[in-house]
């Protein structure tokens, strides 16, 4: 029987009722389950962390939460970043606290980046006292370009869609310092690249030599996890995610937009010493001043409805049009959203805790995980999600034989079934390389790429690429028959969904 002490985490898209099943999970527990007393539940929602602005992070409103114990929410202020390693480190106390008053913690969210590395220790980049020798020879052999650059990385990244010169440097400096990843990147994906050069500042290493150091240390978990992933069929789910912008707009959303608004355009936000501090509400903000200091991929301003609606409330005159392009973007956005989640989960979250299981039978796994199906409302989803959710964790405590998770519904047999994912560090760095089409780059400046391998050879075969390349035939008498290269240093077209699958600084490194 393993000494570590129990958790556990319930994790999925928006808008399948996991704050109603850890409640629900709580109040169970409270009853006296196998000696514990209750449970606390800790916020894994990287937007619910912000005080306030209930509407647009979907937080559950206090009178719903029936008396349980929620942690880490409301406690941060919109203007205050606030990362996965603050996170997890946060989360370690207050678990640790939970299980001093011999309570469960139940870790909750969508954002299953947190709750991956709150499980795995040892997976998130440590600060460094000194560069490592191939670091510090391409420091040494950078251009004075470059290393001016480097030495002076700026504070958020460029946007490559008004200043692609800056977003291309960038991704020239990662290549020089790292080339098998920046070939993982494309250069239009300036967060990544900004990530990758932050860890080598912040570290001393390449990220490439921490994936490799990493490959050798086997994923051993903090605790002994119950992990629910909620899910349900995502042509049903978008119907419902329809339906939650619109009465998210019912219920004030755009009145916490404005409240946003004023606070990015106020001089309090940008000042050092106000982190942590209230910012000032300023009245009748400059809608210039609001787009030009804000930046979406950092904090609260992250939270989907803040950008779509932009247009809409800059707008001297605010027309019916802008109003439902807004509504319409935010739906999107929901949606994508919510197949990024998914994406991260079965991709990213499920080989990670099958690799720590070891393959062993479900009944000894350190990290059983299920998955409930919540594809249905009403009396469909309290069987096949709460009373499930309620047997199994009983189990689970009382250190009981658990079912087979692939048992218990032919979506679980579906979802919890994954292919075989890289584990060595060259095959994990030759993933996802990026080529450039020579036919298909216009501006030498802002070359075309694609990922190698199957999506080059649907580019190879579309009307767009056979067109070019009929230009460049023309024009030089001969077809282009060049080879699509690697090109770590240029990348391809962005993958949207996969640009924004981590939101934090300092992410993993893969």
């Amino acid at each position: 029987m393993s000494t570590l002490k129990p958790i556990i985490t319930i994790c999925g898209t928006t808008g399948v009722g996991k704050s109603k099943l850890s409640i629900e999970l709580a109040l169970k527990l409270a009853q006296g389950i196998h000696g514990w007393k209750g449970a606390r539940i800790i916020n894994a929602d990287s937007m619910q962390v912000y005080t306030g602005m209930d509407v647009i992070t979907n937080k559950v409103p206090v009178a719903e939460r029936m008396g349980v114990e929620h942690l880490l929410m409301d406690f941060k202020q919109p203007g205050e970043q606030y990362v996965v390693g603050q996170w997890v480190q946060d989360a370690i106390k207050a678990i640790d606290e939970t299980h001093r008053m011999d309570m469960i913690p139940i870790i909750v969210g969508g954002t299953s980046y947190w709750i991956q590395h709150l499980i795995f220790p040892n997976r998130l980049p440590t600060p460094g006292q000194s560069l490592s020798d191939s670091v510090a020879e391409s420091i040494a052999n950078l251009p004075p370009e470059l290393l001016e650059l480097f030495n002076a990385l700026p504070e958020h990244p460029p946007s490559a869609a008004s200043h692609p010169q800056d977003a291309l440097l960038l991704h020239n400096l990662l290549t020089a310092l790292d080339e098998p990843v920046a070939q993982r990147w494309h250069w239009r994906d300036t967060r990544k690249v900004m990530g990758s050069l932050r860890v080598i500042k912040d570290t001393g290493k390449a990220p490439s030599e921490i994936i490799i150091e990493q490959s050798k240390t086997a994923l051993i978990p903090r605790y002994r996890t119950l992990c629910f992933w909620v899910y349900a069929e995502p042509s049903i789910l978008n119907e419902r995610l329809d339906v939650r912008v619109d009465d998210m707009i019912k219920e004030g959303l755009l009145n916490e937009i404005k409240e946003l608004r004023a606070i990015a355009s106020s001089p309090a936000r940008s000042s050092p010493d106000a982190v942590g501090k209230k910012p000032a509400v300023v009245t009748g903000p400059s809608d210039e001043s609001a787009a030009k200091q804000t930046d979406y991929t950092v904090g609260i301003y992250q939270s989907i409805g803040y950008k779509e609606f932009h247009d809409y409330l800059a707008s001297p005159e605010p027309s019916e049009k802008l109003f439902a392009s807004a509504v319409e973007q935010m739906k999107y956005g929901t949606r994508q959203y919510a197949k990024r989640q998914i994406r991260w989960l079965k991709n990213k979250l499920l080989p990670a805790i099958y690799s720590a299981n070891g393959g062993s039978d479900h009944a000894a796994a350190l990290l059983p995980v299920y998955l409930l199906d919540a594809t249905e409302l009403g009396d469909q989803w309290t069987s096949c999600v709460l009373d499930q959710g309620e047997r199994i964790t009983e189990a689970f405590l009382g250190n009981e034989t658990l079912l087979d998770p692939l048992s218990l519904s032919e979506r679980a047999r579906e979802m919890l079934t994954i292919d075989v994912k890289p584990t060595s560090p060259t095959e994990i760095l030759r993933a996802r390389k990026k080529v450039v089409c020579p036919a298909c780059t216009l501006d030498p400046s802002q070359p075309f790429m694609v990922e190698a391998g199957s999506q080059w050879e649907a580019h190879r075969r579309s009307r767009t690429h056979r067109r070019h390349a009929s230009r460049d035939k023309k024009m030089h008498g001969q077809s282009v028959t060049r080879r699509a290269t690697v090109h770590s240093d240029i990348p391809s077209k962005v993958d949207a969904e996969d640009q924004q699958d981590q939101q934090d600084q300092h992410r993993s490194i893969v």
